[in-house]
């Protein structure tokens, strides 16, 4: 396998040949050999969230994702396709119309997570017939988090604690030296804790949506059924996890009963992937891309940092 040092050198040589893209040859060179391999359309969703900061627009998921999404399906033949996703998350909404689309336009698709992908990309993980993982990969819960006002300018912030925090505030206002609750209080529009609930509910919902059409739409239902919210209930409750950045290894998520596969089982494939996702971050790292959506066959849709 080439390993990141041995990918930055493939990337020199090319470079010192006079390969004026080196970061797009390779990348896509290796796009093309892992689709070979598998016999699968090959569509990569990365964004430099590992490497560089940035407006969120630029590493999140966003509704312009699903643009991206239609650029590199255009043409692709109607077999299964393998999404390869590194992403800190993002809208559920976008994450949604990814799925609906990705879904209509090819019979199958499996998510390959080559490092990290955390709360909305969670969530299109989950639509997946099966999650490739390695022994580094994670995913991350999917409880919502929502902007709120704050004196100190705008916080993002779980839902779950929102509602809690809320609800603690409302009890304790009135006991002595306890007054300060009622700052806080004021910074809630009266919709807010509406809001977290419903946004709580979205996620488990098209969670369990996604998992009953997609990974396990075999299983009679009432086999599926209780696995299905086991999975759901488990990502989406914040006091699982207590924070929204905390990593789920491959192993506790199927323990709760995700299909994953384990990436260091066909070596080839783990070959290829790594070396698809070493070639991504050098691209990251040394120009001012910061989010790839692209296909095997080189078709691209980039977002640059200016």
């Amino acid at each position: 396998m080439p390993t990141w040092s041995e990918i930055l050198t493939e990337l020199k040589v090319e470079s010192a040949q006079g390969n004026s893209a080196p970061f797009d040859f390779i990348r896509r060179k290796y796009l093309s050999e892992l689709s070979k391999y598998t016999n699968r359309n090959i569509i990569l969703y990365a964004t430099a969230f590992t490497q560089k900061g940035g407006a969120p627009e630029l590493l999140s998921v966003t509704e312009e994702d699903v643009q991206g999404m239609m650029e590199v399906s255009y043409g692709l033949e109607k077999k299964p396709v393998d999404l390869i996703i590194h992403s800190p998350g993002g809208s559920p909404e976008a994450a949604e119309g990814i799925v609906e689309y990705l879904h209509a336009q090819f019979p199958e698709v499996r998510v390959i997570i080559p490092q990290i992908a955390m709360s909305a990309a969670t969530m299109i993980a989950c639509s997946g017939a099966s999650i490739v993982m390695g022994k580094h990969s994670n995913i991350g819960p999917v409880d919502p988090q929502l902007i709120i006002n704050s004196p100190n300018g705008p916080t993002s912030n779980p839902a779950k604690a929102i509602i809690d925090q809320f609800y603690k505030a409302l009890q304790e206002v009135n006991e002595p030296n306890k007054q300060a609750w009622a700052i806080l209080l004021n910074q809630y529009g009266p919709s807010v804790i509406t809001q977290c609930e419903n946004y709580i509910k979205m996620s488990e919902n098209l969670i369990r949506d996604w998992l009953n059409r997609f990974m396990f739409k075999t299983e009679a239902p009432d086999v599926k059924a209780p696995i299905i919210e086991n999975i759901a209930s488990f990502l989406a409750n914040h006091d699982n996890f207590k924070s929204h950045g905390r990593h789920i290894s491959r192993e506790k998520a199927e323990s709760k009963g995700l299909k994953i596969e384990y990436l260091e089982k066909d070596s080839q494939l783990q070959d290829l992937v790594l070396s698809v996702f070493h070639a991504t971050t050098h691209t990251f790292s040394s120009t001012p891309a910061m989010k790839i959506i692209e296909n095997q066959k080189g078709k691209a849709f980039i977002k640059i940092q200016n």
